[in-house]
């Protein structure tokens, strides 16, 4: 983490979602990038190198799932973690969504105590790894 605030890419294409986290993300210190698609969030990764990325799933030209898979399988990117923004929060979904590449999640309507703990726990994950 390169100087002293943390990175946060946020793609996320419903604008109250996106203003909603990039205040809590903000008053908390972090630095945000903003993207509303896969497509935008991949180009995004080659000018800017985030500590962490929050990934709608449904987003328009190309969902975060193959959005997740296609910047995990990038070697310079692998590390970085990819938490999912989902409103399918029911029981059984985490698997699911674990499952496919994302390295957690945080289910709508966020609760800002539980965003910041689920980026916490991931980046001191990737610290540890």
């Amino acid at each position: 983490m390169q100087g002293n605030k943390i990175k946060v890419l946020i793609v996320e294409d419903n604008h109250m979602n996106k203003i909603l986290v990039r205040e809590m993300l903000t008053l908390n210190g972090y630095e945000i990038f903003e993207a509303k698609s896969g497509t935008e969030a991949l180009k995004m990764l080659t000018a800017a190198r985030p500590d962490i990325i929050l990934m709608d799933l449904h987003l328009p030209e190309m969902d975060g799932i193959t959005a997740t898979r296609i910047i995990k399988s990038e070697e310079r990117n692998k590390s970085i973690p990819v938490l999912a923004l989902t409103a399918s929060a029911m029981k059984g979904e985490e698997d699911k969504i674990l499952n496919k590449g994302f390295d957690g999640y945080v289910a709508k309507p966020i609760e800002m105590k539980k965003l910041l703990e689920a980026i916490t726990q991931s980046l001191t994950k990737v610290a540890g790894a």
